[in-house]
């Protein structure tokens, strides 16, 4: 039979093997829109922070507090959509991703903020790594698609689906860098 000792003891081993494995499955962190922003915000650049920043995805999490959204989350048995997985899922990047995926700078205010598109920026947000795009590509920045849209614009178990064209809102959020000179 065992002991007090010995069973705290594999009990601490198994939470620690849990952890080691929980961080093994962790390739790329997310880091936040605001890391983005230091270079995106540069107009030679392109200045994609400022099309994400007047687009509703960056207002994505706050839409969720208006009294539309509190209404219609009613409706779906939900009291508060800023706290409810139903909303967050699409509401918020990385909001289903384990926390130790989520580096110190990331905020789930941001809404949808690049990493939902990008993928998590860690290991490619440095300016030697974005400069070269094979290893941007290495390091995890995923080049998004409609199939990447689709993941939250579906109408497929979405209560709450808003019709979506994926021509017309690409247009909306659009962020293409300019040609080097």
């Amino acid at each position: 039979m065992l002991n007090k000792r010995s069973i705290v003891f594999i009990l601490f081993v198994l939470v620690l093997f849990t952890y080691v494995l929980a961080l093994a499955e962790v390739d790329h962190q997310y880091v936040g829109a605001s890391k983005c922003k230091l270079c995106h915000k540069m107009e030679k650049y392109g200045d994609q922070w400022s099309v994400w920043e007047s687009s509703l995805h960056a207002k994505a999490f706050e839409t969720l507090a208006t009294e539309k959204a509190k209404e219609n989350a009613k409706k779906h048995g939900i009291d508060d959509p800023q706290k409810s997985e139903k909303c967050l899922k699409c509401h918020v990047t990385a909001y289903e991703a384990p926390s130790e995926a989520k580096a110190d700078s990331y905020t789930m205010e941001d809404g949808v903020q690049c990493e939902e598109c990008h993928g998590p920026g860690s290991d490619y947000k440095s300016m030697k790594v974005m400069k070269d795009r094979e290893a941007s590509l290495a390091a995890g920045l995923v080049i998004p698609d409609e199939q990447t849209c689709l993941q939250c614009h579906i109408p497929e178990g979405n209560d709450f689906f808003v019709e979506f064209d994926y021509e017309t809102f690409w247009e909306k959020i659009k962020h293409t860098r300019p040609p080097e000179e």
